[in-house]
């Protein structure tokens, strides 16, 4: 999280860079929309979407949620059980792995000035390259699902999280506790993720190959459509 803190704060110095970066996540929400349109309105799986979207691939501001996973090793591990701690580690490591690609994507943005959104966002990603890191990444998101589903199969963990409340905020951990509580909720309604977590490791398996190796101007249509919010058969 020093590492992310580190970022942001490099970001905040240069609007240009900044502007960029914003534009780089909110291009990824969109697409994550559309590649995720079925599961975002089941009733079983919309909340765990919802979860991963709003959570991950989101240009939402986690500064202050950054912070209170940097005290994980003074405050949080007095707080919570051992497979709590850990699920908030692997949250940690997921948005650390985020902001680092991001940020190099983000840098490339600004070299590719010309095209098309989806173009542009190819043509930096093929210049970011790195396929062990973009692979590890879905790996550790994926490995999020699978805590998080266990997590709700751990009897009173969801009555202990509501008790929590009340000392978390005292701690000044409330946004780390909603993550938490929303994490739950969002798995324990599918009642079992392994199909959930199956979708999204297939989906975005073939769409990091697709942007690494599919013809470039097959796959800045397919991207088009998806930015467009056109969700794809």
């Amino acid at each position: 999280m020093e590492t992310v803190s580190e970022l942001r704060q490099e970001r905040a110095a240069d609007r240009v860079h900044h502007a960029a970066s914003l534009e780089i996540k909110r291009l990824q929400a969109q697409r994550f929309k559309a590649s995720y349109a079925d599961l975002l309105q089941s009733p079983r799986y919309q909340r765990a979407a919802n979860f991963f979207l709003n959570e991950l691939y989101s240009d939402r501001d986690y500064a202050h949620r950054d912070q209170q996973f940097s005290r994980i090793a003074n405050t949080i591990a007095r707080l919570f059980p051992a497979a709590v701690v850990e699920t908030a580690v692997s949250m940690a490591e997921v948005h650390a792995l985020t902001e680092q690609l991001d940020e190099r994507m983000a840098k490339q943005w600004l070299q590719h000035p010309d095209g098309t959104l989806a173009a542009r966002y190819i043509q930096c990603w093929r210049a970011v390259a790195d396929i062990p890191t973009r692979q590890h990444q879905l790996q550790v998101i994926l490995h999020l699902g699978t805590e998080l589903d266990q997590l709700t199969r751990m009897r009173g963990l969801r009555s202990l999280l509501k008790v929590m409340r009340t000392p978390a905020g005292a701690a000044g951990l409330s946004s780390l506790q909603r993550f938490l509580e929303s994490g739950f909720d969002a798995f324990a309604d599918m009642k079992g993720a392994t199909e959930f977590l199956d979708v999204v490791e297939e989906r975005e398996s073939n769409w990091i190959r697709s942007l690494f190796e599919a013809d470039p101007v097959a796959c800045e249509t397919r991207l088009s459509q998806l930015l467009a919010g056109t969700p794809l058969d």
